[in-house]
């Protein structure tokens, strides 16, 4: 099952590494990434694969938005279908 990491916040070191590290953990595979930064405020889309999460979907978003508290980020994670349809013109 895919899904679909957003990280948005002020830029700083360590975002997509920290993000990164905290997946690879959980055997979560990244299979696309895009970052910018615009006058200072970062932001990045992951598409990853969670079929062989080591936790569940659920877990996984309270550890991403644990990582986001303390790094003073916002850090979501939804399946890629819901994502997909929230976003549909």
């Amino acid at each position: 099952m895919n899904a679909i990491v957003t990280v948005v916040g002020q830029d700083k070191v360590g975002i997509i590494a920290a993000v990164c590290t905290l997946l690879a953990e959980n055997n979560v595979n990244i299979l696309d990434i895009s970052q910018t930064i615009l006058q200072g405020s970062f932001t990045m889309v992951m598409a990853v694969d969670v079929g062989a999460a080591s936790v569940s979907i659920g877990e996984l978003r309270d550890l991403l938005e644990q990582l986001g508290r303390k790094m003073g980020i916002s850090i979501r994670i939804q399946r890629e279908e819901i994502f997909d349809a929230m976003h549909r013109i």
